[in-house]
């Protein structure tokens, strides 16, 4: 049952449902993202983020409206306040928060405050629930998930000028401005010099990477871990599996790049019945010994070949994340504080492509602000 001291919102006024009827088409996004969605799941769980479960103080907005909120800006790529301005000028948006047409957007301090209780009070559980909540209301409802996970990682660079906050540190002896960011490794590569000599250029980040599982099939990300941009991708593997075998996915076969080709992973995989399609290391299949032929095997099974061959629908969503969800650059200031932009991104994602499956509405990726 809905909290009864959540602030009342005016959607079923007279500026409200039947002006919308007309203004907001039957195939708008939004409104197919508010039909597919039991939102009423994910207020009860977002309500144990407030004292006394909101029965105390001033009635709050219901959670799932400032979440809502906060999707908008990821969905739209929009900060705070343009969010905020957004919602006052765009009907669908409206539509979509359930306020009347005449009613005001909540304040874009009330994401804000909302972050701070996912902080304080929920911590990385409350972020996992939510990205969990939303997979299985996609099986429930019939989409296909599939048999592979595809695994990878993405790098996010630090919201840290790295140049004045190392000035910073020296002369002063202030602390970094953002003390979970990690120097990391964005891209390796060979070339031969003008001597012929094999080189080998390293090129480096500051910030964060985010380590996800996606399901091939539905291309919707099942599991999260965020670390350091200092982390290898190869560690974070285990836990990735976890926390899909947490949600009871129905999965066969783990595919990978080279970065988690670890006997550990591999041995992992075996002991669980499930089969690898990890990218193998040239020093595993071109060893001069017979220990290769294990390794040879397994790059002629027809569950590596279907799992490398889908590896690039991670990719592809990662580029999906950076070009149009802002995942470039960190918008806050801290690992956790990236573990809720990651989540909010990862939300924005499985949501669009939830839609898409579901309805076969897609999302159109643009939002007009007013003058």
């Amino acid at each position: 049952m809905a909290n009864k001291r959540f602030k009342r919102l005016g959607n079923a006024s007279f500026f409200g449902d039947l002006l919308y009827e007309r203004a907001v088409p039957a195939g708008h996004f939004l409104r197919q993202l508010e039909r597919v969605i039991n939102w009423q799941v994910i207020s009860a769980r977002l309500i144990r983020l407030y004292v006394g479960q909101a029965e105390e103080g001033r009635p709050p907005y219901d959670p799932v409206v400032i979440l809502k909120m906060l999707l908008l800006s990821y969905l739209y790529g929009l900060s705070e306040r343009q969010t905020e301005a957004y919602v006052n000028d765009s009907l669908s948006a409206k539509y979509f928060l359930g306020l009347a047409v005449d009613e005001p957007a909540p304040d874009h301090s009330t994401m804000t405050a909302f972050k701070r209780r996912i902080v304080e009070r929920g911590k990385e559980a409350c972020l996992q629930a939510l990205l969990q909540e939303t997979v299985k209301q996609a099986q429930q409802q019939g989409v296909q998930f599939g048999s592979i996970q595809v695994v990878d990682s993405t790098h996010t660079t630090a919201n840290v000028n790295t140049e004045k906050d190392e000035r910073r540190q020296n002369k002063g002896g202030e602390p970094p401005r953002d003390e979970g960011a990690r120097w990391g490794v964005k891209h390796r590569r060979r070339y031969r010099n003008q001597r012929g000599e094999v080189v080998e250029q390293v090129e480096h980040f500051y910030g964060y990477k985010a380590h996800t599982s996606l399901k091939s099939e539905a291309e919707m990300i099942t599991s999260v871990v965020v670390t350091g941009g200092n982390e290898h991708d190869g560690k974070q593997f285990p836990k990735l599996v976890t926390q899909d075998r947490g949600q009871d996915l129905a999965v066969d076969t783990y595919a990978g790049d080279r970065g988690y080709d670890d006997t550990e992973n591999h041995y992992l995989l075996e002991s669980r019945g499930l089969h690898s399609a990890i990218k193998l290391n040239k020093y595993r299949t071109e060893k001069k010994d017979g220990n290769k032929e294990v390794w040879l095997v397994l790059k002629e099974t027809p569950q590596y070949k279907a799992g490398q061959a889908v590896r690039y629908k991670i990719e592809r969503k990662y580029g999906e994340a950076k070009e149009h969800h802002r995942l470039r650059r960190c918008r806050y200031l801290g690992r956790f504080r990236y573990a809720i932009q990651v989540c909010l991104t990862t939300l924005a994602l499985n949501l669009k492509r939830m839609v898409t499956l579901l309805t076969g509405v897609h999302f159109k990726g643009r939002a007009t602000l007013g003058a």
